[in-house]
């Protein structure tokens, strides 16, 4: 059934600017959204993209020109937009099932209220899982590990033993966490697997992508702070320590025994060399190979990665060099002719004092 302007209007708070019968009927972003449904700008520079769009109406920041076009207008326009998707496109909601008769869990784990355990999991002896956590389809959580309230855990998903997880963690499909670590010493010509003594512990309110891989420690936790987020396709190594709230993109790379304070960022594809120190809300830009330690609050970039200043000014000059090497080209043809000349001058000396 659509609803009016001014009804979502209501709903997410904001100023309504034209008629309030528009009906609508579902929410999209400006390059997708049809007749009859509302999109969002929540920068100035959106406005020809809303001219352009097909939308009926926007939801909008106070200093976006709609160009006339009926509008709702809020602080926050993200959240404003993310409740007229929620109303237009509910979020599903699935039935509860309980423990399903095809997990395979030990009788020696124990499971709180409210644990809901999908079809082929596995859980193993001594696991223990706290209250309202939801283990899906195809989960290996092996002997030993801890899992707080509140859990997600997707599907095949793998947690090595004595894994700890906090409270209100999510764990995406296809990760695996407590793998072995990579580190091996040679004897007698051949690699030997090093000690695997370690585990992984997991703060409350962490994010853990897909296909991302945190290796357990070697004698001790490799430790993931309190409500950091990791994207898809991270690898953490062993013993490493992250600290709180920090952001951590897809295709990282993070040295074994490296250290993070809280809030550092690393954008996509960042490497992180073994026994480094990233300090409080440090950024790595992207692609950044980092080799040393880095200051508090400062941002790097390049590979090796310097901070930003610097590496703009490296960048600004790699792309002089063409103009640079014609230029130097054009002074050798000179200095040749000028040295020619010279040549030629002192040939004749001789001849014209004997004149």
């Amino acid at each position: 059934m659509p609803t009016t302007l001014g009804e979502l209007a209501r709903l997410v708070g904001g100023e309504l600017r034209g008629d309030a019968r528009i009906a609508l009927t579902g929410a999209s972003t400006t390059d997708v959204a049809r007749s009859g449904e509302v999109t969002l700008a929540d920068h100035p520079d959106r406005a020809r993209a809303i001219t352009a769009s097909l939308a009926s109406a926007v939801i909008a920041s106070p200093n976006v020109d709609c160009g006339g076009k009926p509008s709702i207008v809020v602080a926050d326009v993200h959240a404003a937009f993310a409740t007229a998707v929620r109303h237009f496109r509910p979020p599903r909601v699935l039935a509860r099932i309980g423990v399903s008769a095809q997990a395979v869990v030990s009788p020696a784990a124990k499971l709180a209220a409210h644990v809901e355990v999908h079809p082929g999991a596995t859980i193993a002896e001594d696991v223990r899982i706290g209250p309202h956590t939801t283990i899906h389809a195809g989960v290996r959580i092996m002997a030993g590990c801890t899992i707080g309230s509140g859990v997600t855990i997707f599907p095949n998903a793998v947690l090595y033993e004595d894994t700890r997880v906090g409270d209100r963690v999510v764990i995406h499909a296809g990760a695996i966490i407590g793998a072995y670590g990579f580190g091996y010493r040679q004897v007698d010509g051949r690699h030997l697997l090093s000690a695997q003594l370690g585990n992984v512990e997991i703060a409350a309110d962490v994010e853990i992508g897909a296909a991302t891989t945190i290796d357990r420690g070697t004698y001790g936790p490799t430790v993931i702070g309190e409500g950091t987020k990791i994207d898809n396709l991270v690898m953490v190594a062993h013993n490493c320590r992250l600290g709180r709230h920090n952001l951590i993109c897809s295709q990282v790379g993070i040295a074994g025994s490296t250290t993070t304070g809280d809030y550092v960022v690393m954008a996509g594809q960042v490497g992180v060399r073994d026994h480094v120190h990233i300090g409080d809300r440090a950024v790595l830009c992207s692609k950044a190979g980092v080799s040393n330690d880095v200051e508090a609050g400062v941002e790097m970039l390049g590979a090796p990665a310097v901070p930003l200043r610097q590496a703009k000014l490296q960048m600004a000059a790699v792309a002089k060099l063409p103009e640079m090497r014609r230029q130097f080209r054009i002074l050798q043809r000179q200095l040749e002719e000028l040295r020619g000349g010279v040549d030629d001058a002192d040939g004749r000396l001789p001849s014209d004092q004997a004149a």
